[in-house]
C-alpha cells in the first residue's frame, strides 16, 4: 500500500520538520497550511526538489468542509492518507477570568475540533483497508497544566482523551492512534515569551536546551513506523526531562 501523510499546520515549525521526515521516511507528504502559503509552497518545492512527492493545500482544520475538501484533494493526486499527524494548533496566554466565549471557543475549534475533523475524513478508507495511523499532538501543559492556559491546556489534555479512547475503539481494526506531547520546543509559537525567558526554560531543562522541531519529527516517524505496531493508545513525552 502506498504511504501517503497528511501533516495539519505543517507549512512551519514542527509540522514542517514532520513533513521532511516523514518524506525522507518514504511517504508522499500534504502540507497543510492556513495562513503561509509561501512556506507551504517552498517546502513543496524543497521536496520534490530532492525527489519527493509532496503537496499544499490549504484548510483551516475547525471547518470541517474545508478539511473534507483537503482530504478529496490528497486522495486525487497522491491517493488514501494511511497517516494522519495532528500538528495543527494555536496557544495564547489569558487569565480565567478575562477569557471569552468566543476565545474558548476558538481555542476549542482549532486544537480539538479540528483533529476530530481530520480523523472522521481519513477514517472511512482506514476503516475499509483495516490499517493507518493516527497520531495527534498533545503537550506537557495538557498533561500537567499551566497558569495563564486553561484553554490551551483543556484542549491539550481532551486530546489525550481522544487519543486513548479512540485507540481502544480502532484497536480491533489494526488503526493505530497515539499522541506525542511536546515539551517546550523553540519555533515561532514559543517566541513570544522573549529571550530572557526562553533561556531561564532552557536552563531548568535537564538536558540543557530548548527541543527543536526535528526532536518532535523524530517521535512521529517512529509512532509511524512498523517497529511501533505494537503500540497504541500512548502519550510519548518529548521535553528533555522537563517535567519531573
Amino acid at each position: 500500500m502506498k504511504k501517503v501523510a497528511l501533516i495539519t499546520g505543517s507549512s512551519r515549525g514542527i509540522g514542517r520538520a514532520e513533513a521532511r521526515k516523514l518524506a525522507e521516511d518514504g511517504y508522499a507528504v500534504c502540507i497543510n497550511y492556513i495562513e503561509r502559503k509561501d512556506k507551504a509552497e517552498e517546502l513543496v518545492a524543497e521536496l520534490t526538489e530532492k525527489g519527493y512527492e509532496a503537496m499544499c493545500f490549504r484548510a483551516d482544520v475547525s471547518k470541517s468542509e474545508e478539511v473534507n475538501a483537503m482530504v478529496k484533494a490528497v486522495e486525487e493526486k497522491l491517493g488514501h492518507v494511511t497517516l494522519l499527524v495532528n500538528n495543527a494548533g494555536i496557544a495564547k496566554q489569558c487569565l480565567f477570568q478575562d477569557m471569552t466565549e468566543e476565545y474558548w471557543q476558538h481555542m476549542f475549534g482549532v486544537n480539538l475540533n479540528g483533529a476530530f475533523n481530520t480523523i472522521q475524513a481519513v477514517l472511512p478508507n482506514m476503516l475499509h483497508e483495516h490499517a493507518g495511523c493516527i497520531i495527534n499532538t498533545s503537550s506537557i501543559w495538557g498533561m500537567h497544566g499551566g497558569s495563564c492556559e486553561v484553554a490551551y491546556c483543556s484542549t491539550k489534555h481532551a486530546i489525550i482523551g481522544l487519543t486513548r479512547a479512540l485507540a481502544q475503539e480502532l484497536a480491533p481494526t489494526h488503526i493505530r492512534v497515539n499522541c506525542v506531547a511536546p515539551g517546550v520546543i523553540n519555533t515561532d509559537m514559543v517566541q513570544v515569551l522573549g529571550e530572557e525567558t526562553l533561556e531561564m526554560l532552557a536552563e531548568e531543562t535537564p538536558v540543557g536546551r530548548l527541543g527543536k522541531p526535528e526532536d518532535i519529527a523524530a517521535v512521529v516517524s517512529f509512532l509511524a513506523s512498523d517497529a511501533a505496531e505494537f503500540i497504541t493508545g500512548q502519550v510519548i513525552t518529548s521535553d528533555g526531562g522537563f517535567m519531573k
